[in-house]
């Protein structure tokens, strides 16, 4: 049986796959860099060695293979996202980074995406309550009413989006709670979209 990896490692298998799921091909090394923002080639190619040495990855076409990156599928791989912090579904709160692992359902596994875990009760009409976790794709545009995790004067909150021709609103679903509203001279930006949330949690052993 093969030992967990590191998160690290699962994180780069988890793009590798969901890679292939998009394109029909494996990545190059330069794309692999890229979407995980790694700085050297050189570390790349030691996750590649280390995970083909652990049995996760395999070369179709030989070790220089621009594109022969394949998965060998085990069952002790969880897909993972990172858990970056707690967002308020009440009035804004900074999101804190921490280095924790969120194991998600597979198709969420991608590296766009990230999770945070939801302090507040502005967001119950809309079945989100204070505990859950929340599956966030990052981007900074979205469409009217979805929801998304907005950085309003630095500090993020998660509300519905909706653009107005001269501000912003960001809807609660709770009644007890006031429409935010963001003027120009506001500062605001969108982190993500909500993608997908749990009700309940719990850490592999």
């Amino acid at each position: 049986m093969q030992k967990p990896l590191s998160p690290n490692k699962q994180r780069f298998l988890n793009f590798i796959e969901a890679y292939i799921k998009k394109h029909g091909y494996s990545p190059s090394t330069s794309e692999i860099q890229k979407g995980l923002e790694i700085k050297s080639s050189g570390t790349v190619s030691w996750y590649v060695r280390e995970l083909e040495r652990e049995g996760h990855l395999m070369r179709n076409r030989g070790y220089s293979g621009k594109r022969a990156l394949t998965l060998r599928k085990t069952e002790n791989i969880s897909p993972v996202l990172p858990l970056l912090g707690i967002v308020s579904a009440g009035y804004p709160l900074e999101v804190f980074e921490n280095r924790d692992e969120l194991e998600v359902p597979p198709r969420y596994a991608r590296a766009e995406n990230y999770a945070l875990k939801v302090r507040g009760d502005s967001m119950i009409d809309y079945h989100i309550q204070d505990g859950d976790y929340l599956i966030i794709r990052k981007s900074a545009r979205a469409n009217a009413g979805e929801i998304v995790v907005a950085y309003v004067n630095d500090e993020a909150t998660l509300k519905r989006y909706y653009p107005k021709d001269d501000h912003i609103e960001l809807h609660p679903g709770n009644e007890d709670y006031e429409i935010i509203r963001v003027s120009p001279d506001d500062s605001f930006r969108i982190g993500g979209i909500l993608l997908y949330s749990f009700r309940e949690y719990e850490k592999r052993q």
